[in-house]
């Protein structure tokens, strides 16, 4: 409950304030404990530019599973480039990488929906709880259009599973939103979305979507119906 209480007042407290304003209020009232994480998604870019250009003391960090695209390095190196800010990586453990791999074959995320949880709870959800220990509000990339699992969440909330407030700065925003700010703003950008891919993950799990398909439909695609999420945003 105090968690939840905690959420709403900040956003109270911000009602009515500009994304700047509320990254910049968030920084100073809980200095040194706001972190946010990029997987250099359009959205993730967006939110790094608004940090980086307004020298915004907000630690970012991405976690890097082992298995990205080389265009998502690509992207990492030339937002280092470009911003000359440090972008923190975090990597899953490994001891238990090599145990998976060592039972369960390279391959094994493709057999079952739970081999598939266990594969990213060890490369994703490991690794950022290691990361937001310590810290008080923890800012996203999501929006309430990806996905229906997201179209109910709050621009601040309590996430339980990680006793943190999450701010969602572009919960609201439309994806032509995003791309007119990428595109005015000259933002570095994963050229994978110019071929399709409109939310990329591991190399293995994500493909291109259709016309016509989910936003989600790319990720883990011989999935069905099972939420199309790896555990990093379920709250409980």
């Amino acid at each position: 409950m105090e968690g939840l209480k905690a959420a709403q007042n900040i956003s109270d407290s911000l009602e009515g304030k500009s994304i700047v304003e509320k990254l910049k209020y968030l920084a100073e009232r809980y200095e040194g404990k706001v972190i946010f994480t990029t997987s250099f998604s359009y959205e993730d870019q967006v939110i790094t530019d608004l940090i980086f250009k307004n020298e915004i003391p907000v630690r970012v960090i991405t976690l890097d599973t082992g298995r990205m695209f080389e265009e998502t390095y690509k992207v990492y190196r030339t937002t280092l480039e470009k911003y000359g800010k440090p972008i923190h990586a975090y990597f899953p453990p490994t001891d238990k990488v090599e145990k998976l791999l060592r039972e369960k074959g390279t391959f094994s995320f493709y057999e079952s929906v739970e081999n598939r949880k266990e594969c990213c709870y060890i490369r994703k959800v490991i690794p950022l709880k290691r990361a937001l220990e310590g810290n008080q509000v923890w800012i996203t990339g999501i929006r309430a259009a990806q996905s229906a699992n997201r179209s109910n969440l709050a621009e601040f909330e309590w996430d339980e599973g990680n006793h943190i407030v999450k701010y969602n700065p572009l919960l609201d925003w439309s994806l032509d939103e995003v791309k007119q700010y990428v595109k005015e703003n000259h933002v570095p950008y994963n050229i994978l979305h110019d071929k399709g891919f409109v939310s990329i993950g591991c190399e293995p799990c994500t493909r291109a979507i259709k016309p016509g398909e989910d936003f989600r439909a790319g990720r883990w695609w011989w999935e069905q119906n099972t939420g199309k999420e790896c555990g990093l945003h379920e709250s409980k």
